[in-house]
């Protein structure tokens, strides 16, 4: 019975991600109703924390780019690429990845992505090149973020283990950059030279797009933004430092008379609140243009998704656990892989990085696996770049006005899937060595 309600666990999950976004969230509330009132499971709680940290962060951020603190990270990163166009293959995924190390989302990478694109294609550069490994390095780096939730979350279920911001981001920042720079250096020859592609060429022989080619340019540089913009940034970084900081001395969130410091969750979201508030009161942002960006939407409809996503399966894994921890335990102490290669296949079905740490981290927890282990194969929790229906995949594809950059004719051959597959698996590989020697 447990293997058929987890087939139906599977099928919401499925059914949710062809809608995407809210989709996935309500759709996953079905699942939790039948999970409840057909096959009794008691509830769990809902995932309040996660939630929480998502929107506490999406705030903050989405006052940043209300204040015009994104266009001013997006000008000084056209800058570097324009100024190193060569290397574009390099930089630009490196670009994406401190994006979203500085945001806790990569769906800032909409922004840069077009000028990755021409600074490639001005270059005689094939843009399928940095593209796709941007589009995969903007994904990786959240496990990379201090303020991701997924990162959050690891930390607020590890802590008991003596397990700090610190020791985490110690594993998972060199991890991520390093197989950030394996999928780079491999992108560098991947695919034939730009002038040799037949869709390139194809297209060329269409006059007006020719012309549009030679013609256009994505930049941002001739925008000039007030000093307003800069100083969004500045705090927008100085909350980043305060969090670290405070992380690594936890004398500072000790309250006097308390037996034990308050939980980095709880401070993440009060600094970025407060850290929110006060680019708001420096920049004198109007708050009726924090909804409308990109960052705020994208990042509310996630909270949703999680809501739903992590409450069902949630329900689904503390009933099943007692059954399941027998049979597994054994298999997944002798070959740790195992554990990776089961976050990375539920990444490709649920869509979310910080759901998947949500659903999984409790499994491997109650089946007693060490937390240099969890930690040090963290980045498989990344796997839904392996079907091509990402939103940044899907916008990548379609900022590439060359369609070197494409879904394949049999649909799992398409660009990113190299890329991912080589990113995800040098982060793993180093990650849990560094975890072991460290932790």
């Amino acid at each position: 019975m447990l293997y058929l309600e987890f087939f139906f666990l599977l099928l919401m999950l499925y059914v949710g991600s062809r809608f995407g976004g809210i989709g996935l969230g309500v759709v996953s509330g079905i699942g939790l109703v039948v999970e409840v009132f057909v096959f009794q499971m008691p509830p769990t709680s809902p995932p309040i924390t996660v939630m929480l940290i998502i929107m506490a962060v999406v705030t903050c951020a989405s006052i940043l780019e209300a204040a015009g603190g994104l266009k001013y990270m997006l000008q000084v990163a056209e800058r570097i690429l324009r100024s190193n166009p060569r290397w574009v293959t390099i930089i630009g995924p490196l670009v994406t990845y401190t994006m979203t190390f500085m945001l806790g989302t990569g769906h800032a990478v909409y922004s840069v992505m077009p000028i990755i694109g021409d600074v490639a294609l001005k270059n005689k550069i094939r843009p399928e090149r940095p593209m796709a490994a941007a589009s995969v390095a903007s994904q990786l780096a959240i496990t990379a973020s201090p303020i991701s939730a997924a990162v959050v979350y690891y930390l607020s279920q590890l802590a008991g283990a003596n397990i700090t911001l610190l020791s985490i981001l110690c594993v998972t920042i060199p991890a991520t950059l390093l197989g950030t720079l394996a999928m780079s250096l491999y992108s560098l020859r991947r695919g034939v030279e730009l002038e040799d592609d037949p869709e390139y060429q194809r297209r060329l022989k269409d006059p007006v797009y020719a012309e549009q080619i030679k013609n256009t340019t994505a930049t941002t540089l001739g925008e000039k933004l007030p000093a307003s913009a800069r100083n969004a940034v500045l705090l927008f970084l100085s909350a980043l430092a305060v969090i670290v900081v405070i992380a690594m001395v936890p004398e500072i969130r000790t309250i006097a008379g308390a037996e034990k410091p308050i939980k980095m969750s709880i401070v993440i979201q009060m600094m970025m609140l407060a850290f929110g508030g006060l680019i708001l009161l420096v920049t004198k942002t109007k708050t009726s243009k924090v909804p409308e960006g990109v960052v705020f939407k994208s990042g509310m409809v996630a909270a949703i998704a999680i809501f739903g996503i992590a409450w069902m399966s949630d329900t689904y894994f503390k009933f099943a656990m007692p059954s399941f921890k027998a049979g597994i335990t054994d298999m997944v102490q002798a070959y740790p892989w195992s554990f990776a290669l089961a976050m990375f296949i539920v990444s490709v079905v649920v869509n979310s990085q910080a759901a998947t740490c949500r659903m999984m981290l409790p499994v491997a927890l109650g089946m007693g696996l060490s937390p240099a282990l969890v930690i040090g194969i963290m980045p498989s929790c990344y796997g839904y770049f392996f079907i091509p229906n990402y939103p940044s995949d899907i916008a990548t594809c379609n900022f590439d006005v060359t369609g070197t950059t494409r879904i394949g004719k049999y649909y799992f051959n398409h660009s990113f899937m190299l890329p991912g597959i080589i990113g995800v698996g040098t982060a793993c590989l180093i990650g849990y060595p560094l975890a072991r020697f460290l932790l």
